[in-house]
């Protein structure tokens, strides 16, 4: 599929640009925030089967709406997680009964998700959950057990979790796809993890005999695997160009930063910064030819490695850059707050992160070797 930009395209990204403009500058409250996007029919756009979202998209216009979205400085958003994860799961796997319930809230910007996925002895190996649910005498399950790095678990309403229903199974077998709120006192608890940036977006969840409604599995009971697998293949799709963005908003600035501290006259500064700017461009157009192909095998696997890798590597950069000006903080140290970070050294911090979280390299490379390329298997129990 040649996959370009139509006239009708550019008309929809010049009325999202407008649209942009006018409503983001100042917006603060992201949850208000989102019942504004919500309102004005932004959220649900690749949503095509039940009349669920707000209005219909094209793919090309759902990147045309994430790169400008990407451009406008416009809030992060707090709602993606259930318009472009859980919905998506729903529209595959769902009951009708589940769609009705959960998508208008989403769609409206009045409920917030949280993935509950890893645990702290299951972060890449996800079959090796061990938060159990057992059904209760009144037909609902009964959740106990640890999640951790939850983004945004802090502020969302409903948390899907994969969690063990066979106390006989292991691995994958016997687990479930299980919506529960996230509003129970003394049954649900988060706590936040604070970061070497000093922020805290992802979280701890505690779950001790929290209750989820029988009717909110998805899928059925055992079939949590596979609804969780194909929700991961929602994961990476539109989402990936603008992030693009921005990369490449950030790889300004330090271009920006290397012209005003003079370490552009530098060859090999300048070989590294010309590098960053043309694999930037070649993730742009291997993005497009795959949101242009039908399910390219280790399509995503590929993608994250080439975005981690090089996000990875121009938060070095940065550093690189900088020279000793980039270990001395903005302002003075004090006991309440020990340190505060420029946009460079934020970069930096928590670009480390980048190729562990979602699947490390490792993990990547494991599976394009043995799904996509027929390499054998690697020997289970060997580190």
């Amino acid at each position: 599929m040649d996959f370009g930009f139509t006239g009708d395209d550019e008309a929809f990204r010049a009325e999202v640009r407008e649209w942009l403009s006018a409503h983001a500058d100042g917006a603060q409250d992201r949850r208000a925030w989102e019942r504004t996007l919500g309102k004005s029919g932004w959220i649900g756009l690749g949503w095509s089967e039940g009349g669920y979202g707000n209005r219909t998209a094209t793919l090309t216009q759902q990147v045309a709406w994430a790169e400008e979205y990407a451009r406008s400085g416009a809030p992060a958003r707090s709602g993606h997680i259930g318009e472009k994860l859980l919905a998506p799961t729903l529209l595959a796997h769902g009951s009708e009964e589940q769609k009705a319930r959960f998508l208008p809230p989403v769609a409206a910007g009045d409920e917030l998700w949280c993935q509950g996925y890893s645990e702290p002895g299951a972060g890449s190996d996800l079959a090796g959950v061990r938060t159990r649910a057992s059904l209760a005498s009144d037909g609902s399950y009964r959740i106990s057990g640890q999640k951790i790095w939850t983004s945004l678990a802090h502020e969302a309403d409903w948390c899907f979790v994969l969690a063990r229903t066979d106390p006989e199974s292991n691995r994958h077998h016997g687990l479930s796809f299980l919506l529960v709120p996230m509003d129970q006192p003394g049954r649900v608890e988060v706590r936040p993890i604070r970061q070497l940036t000093g922020t805290s977006e992802f979280n701890e969840v505690f779950f001790d005999g929290a209750c989820a409604r029988a009717e909110h599995v998805v899928g059925g009971a055992g079939n949590g695997w596979r609804v969780a697998m194909s929700l991961l293949g929602f994961e990476r799709g539109v989402s990936t160009l603008a992030q693009q963005v921005g990369f490449a908003q950030e790889l300004s600035r330090v271009m920006e930063t290397a012209v005003r501290v003079g370490a552009v006259a530098d060859p090999v500064v300048r070989d590294l910064l010309v590098r960053q700017w043309a694999e930037l461009r070649v993730m742009r157009w291997n993005a497009l030819r795959t949101l242009g192909s039908s399910g390219d095998a280790g399509a995503p696997n590929v993608a994250k490695l080439l975005w981690a890798g090089w996000h990875r590597r121009l938060g070095e950069l940065a550093m690189l850059v900088r020279g000793a000006e980039a270990a001395v903080g903005p302002r003075e140290w004090s006991p309440s707050s020990p340190y505060e970070l420029d946009d460079l050294q934020h970069l930096f911090l928590f670009s480390r992160a980048d190729t562990i979280y979602g699947g490390s390299d490792q993990i990547q490379r494991t599976i394009i070797a043995e799904r996509v390329l027929g390499l054998p298997r690697e020997p289970k129990g060997v580190v």
